[in-house]
């Protein structure tokens, strides 16, 4: 790894400690797994039902982020005023909620006695403790990912390209389609890989608001917070498990030779 010039050594050192408080607990999870026995850990049929399910689930939440996200991007790194800086901040704040009260606001309200659960339950819709919840759930923490790391990237953009396709006569719909889009892809790849790592790893708002009901609601963060009580190996192989599918999700996108996020 090579840097600049103007960044003095001495950063070198807290440097290192950041990596080692990342890095070390990592170490000592796969120093605790028992890798004899690694395979019939993590192929139990709960187990196997939980990756399953938080797949599943995580890609549905992803598609959800890109298909809100993306507007509420454009809208919020276009705009200036007192209405985008409250928006910003309702982005904001799943970000720094503990996500057990995040499960809390949405029973209230998408619960059978929410303020709007209520009123879609008279319809025969119910969303809490179903695959919809926990797909909800893993929205409401993982869109904010995808927003604010797309709005950097679009006022990062270079403007002036989508000013001359304006100026040659292009619609808005084709400048956003043909011009910025294109120009921001990175930071777009970016946050979708984010929202779906975090989605991933939800655990607090979707066991309150999704509950753990075995192949419909228990994701594998769910599984590995069981098994702890009842089979610490299969727990620690499980959390390994996760971890490796999160490095793997951004590895594949954060490889070698391409383009930094």
């Amino acid at each position: 790894m090579t840097t600049r010039t103007d960044v003095p050594r001495w950063t070198a050192i807290p440097a290192a400690i950041a990596v080692a408080l990342l890095g070390l607990p990592l170490v000592g999870l796969v120093l605790r797994v028992e890798w004899a026995d690694f395979l019939s850990l993590v192929t139990t049929e709960s187990s196997r039902a939980a990756l399953a399910l938080s797949l599943r689930t995580a890609a549905a939440s992803t598609v959800l982020c890109v298909l809100l996200g993306v507007p509420l991007a454009l809208l919020l790194a276009r705009s200036t005023g007192r209405w985008a800086a409250a928006v910003r901040a309702v982005v904001l704040v799943p970000l720094v909620l503990p996500p057990v009260v995040g499960g809390i606001a949405l029973l209230a309200t998408f619960g059978r006695r929410g303020w709007l659960g209520e009123h879609l339950e008279a319809l025969g819709i119910e969303i809490a403790f179903s695959t919809l919840a926990v797909v909800l759930a893993q929205t409401f923490v993982s869109l904010p990912f995808l927003v604010i790391t797309l709005e950097g990237a679009l006022r990062a953009a270079d403007p002036g390209f989508a000013d001359v396709a304006a100026t040659l006569g292009a619609s808005p719909g084709r400048v956003l389609r043909r011009v910025t889009m294109p120009l921001v892809a990175p930071g777009l790849v970016a946050g979708a890989v984010l929202s779906f790592a975090r989605a991933l790893g939800e655990f607090g708002a979707t066991v309150t608001f999704a509950g753990s009901l075995q192949g419909v609601t228990r994701a594998l963060p769910t599984e590995i917070y069981l098994q702890r009580e009842v089979d610490p190996d299969a727990a620690t192989a499980l959390a390994f498990l996760l971890v490796a599918v999160a490095v793997v999700v951004i590895a594949v996108v954060h490889r070698p030779g391409r383009s930094p996020w």
